[in-house]
């Protein structure tokens, strides 16, 4: 049996929670509580999985979270609640929460969800997973464009042609080096950014703006940078 406790400040939404996890075989709702003693609670039944709303009155549920969170064999914590808002969810998921769920999620499908976070997985309800994912592409596009700066204005280059799937060779003509120069050109580049092959590299030069989605592999090389630290 799965052991689940349910935090949430209105009473009526513990009943119909509880009413709807118990109807599974598998799952024991052990207890359904308010905000204010959920933590003494899940310190006595420990449970597998918590369903914790986010905001109740008097209590602060991402605050509960870090304290579950924080606790020697912390549960399975996941936001169940009717708040879609980017503030919550990203502080959730950087205190611990292992899913982020609507109200509105229809009943079986909660079911499975516990389930599924019982056993290891992570959730994150439809309608926030836009959230993250551009979260997530806006952060890898600002930290790869401030790599980019640690880069000469050749390697910035490199880079740029790394980009747009030349060869060694098809970047020496463009750059007017010899294959082996650009060779290295490349090795280094990689090395500098962390990367493990060109085909990373590639991805990364996209992610930092140097071409285009949809680039043209014929076309001319990006101009060069300018840097402050001008002798590189």
């Amino acid at each position: 049996m799965l052991r689940v406790v349910v935090v949430d400040d209105e009473s009526l939404i513990r009943s119909g929670l509880q009413m709807i996890l118990s109807s599974a075989g598998d799952i024991d709702v052990v207890a359904a509580c308010e905000g204010s003693v959920a933590v003494e609670t899940v310190a006595r039944t420990r449970p597998d999985v918590v369903l914790l709303d986010v905001r109740m009155p008097g209590t602060d549920g991402l605050a509960v979270l870090a304290r579950l969170r924080a606790q020697p064999e912390p549960p399975v914590v996941a936001m169940l609640t009717a708040f879609a808002t980017d503030e919550y969810l990203y502080t959730a998921l950087s205190e611990g929460a292992a899913g982020y769920l609507l109200k509105d999620t229809d009943p079986e499908q909660l079911v499975r969800d516990v389930r599924t976070l019982a056993a290891g997985g992570r959730l994150l309800s439809p309608a926030v997973a836009p959230a993250v994912i551009e979260g997530y592409l806006g952060h890898s596009a600002r930290a790869a464009s401030a790599s980019v700066d640690a880069l000469t204005a050749r390697e910035v280059q490199v880079l740029s042609l790394l980009g747009t799937g030349l060869t060694n060779a098809q970047i020496a003509t463009r750059l007017g080096l010899a294959t082996s120069t650009a060779k290295d050109h490349i090795s280094t580049v990689i090395n500098k950014l962390g990367l493990d092959n060109r085909v990373q590299a590639a991805v990364f030069a996209e992610r930092a703006g140097l071409i285009p989605p949809a680039a043209d592999p014929d076309r001319s090389p990006a101009p060069e940078r300018h840097h402050q630290a001008g002798t590189r």
